[in-house]
């Protein structure tokens, strides 16, 4: 019963395995994760494009306070220039050159602006439609949360009722040989003991030489043997 139970014990291993390999690479934790790299990359995209249309926003609000500070000062020289209180002729050709030059410094503001204002617009259409795919984008991230963890239930039923089965074998197999056991398994792929298959061993597949068969066929029961090939447990 000890060897049967072991060769169980290994077959739920193998499952068990098997099952949390199927967690780790379910399509619907790619298909979470690549979606979770679109988002991430949306969102990136979407702070650049905000710092750039933050950095215009700045510039104008700059330029748009020069505007006033100078349309306030050219406003002043044209109240000086019309108040009647300058009756010198060469002082009032000097308030008019500077109004006209307050003027063309106005202008040239203004041409400023409307050259930011130009370049904003394209930036506006990117974050709108950045944010609008970033909307799609938490959408279909959630939509896929949720199938992956569908899917990890339906993994997590099959991996509970697994070792169910293998711990009600635990109490069958004599402690040191399930020791044994495990320890072999963490180093031979998983596999710590195999059935041997006519001349072969069940685990690394490989033919025993006659001796070793001969050997092996006469061992009593309860008696631990090897692989030769591959150090697994064998039972005949």
């Amino acid at each position: 019963m000890t060897f049967d139970a072991l060769l169980e014990i290994q077959s739920h291993d193998t499952r068990l395995d098997q099952l949390r390999h199927q967690m780790e690479t379910l399509p619907e934790r790619k298909e979470r994760d690549a979606l979770l790299t679109q988002q991430a990359d949306l969102e990136a995209r979407l702070a650049a494009q905000r710092e750039a249309r933050a950095t215009l926003a700045r510039d104008q609000k700059r330029l748009d306070d020069e505007i006033e500070t100078v349309g306030a000062r050219r406003s002043q020289e044209e109240a000086s220039l019309y108040s009647g209180t300058i009756t010198n002729a060469r002082a009032l050709q000097d308030l008019q050159e500077e109004i006209e030059s307050l003027g063309r410094r106005i202008s040239v503001l203004e041409d400023q602006v409307l050259a930011i204002m130009e370049r904003a617009e394209p930036v506006d259409g990117e974050i709108d439609g950045l944010e609008a795919s970033l909307v799609a984008a938490r959408a279909d991230l959630e939509t896929a949360e949720q199938a992956l963890t569908v899917a990890e239930a339906e993994l997590a039923v099959q991996v509970a009722a697994e070792s169910e089965a293998r711990d009600a074998l635990l109490p069958s197999v004599d402690e040191s040989l399930l020791d044994e056991y495990e320890r072999i398994r963490k180093g031979a792929g998983g596999i710590g003991v195999a059935q041997m298959v006519g001349t072969q061993c069940g685990g690394c597949h490989l033919g025993l030489s006659a001796v070793e068969v001969a050997r092996i066929r006469k061992l009593g029961p309860g008696e631990i043997t090897h692989c030769e090939e591959c150090g697994r447990l064998l039972v005949p």
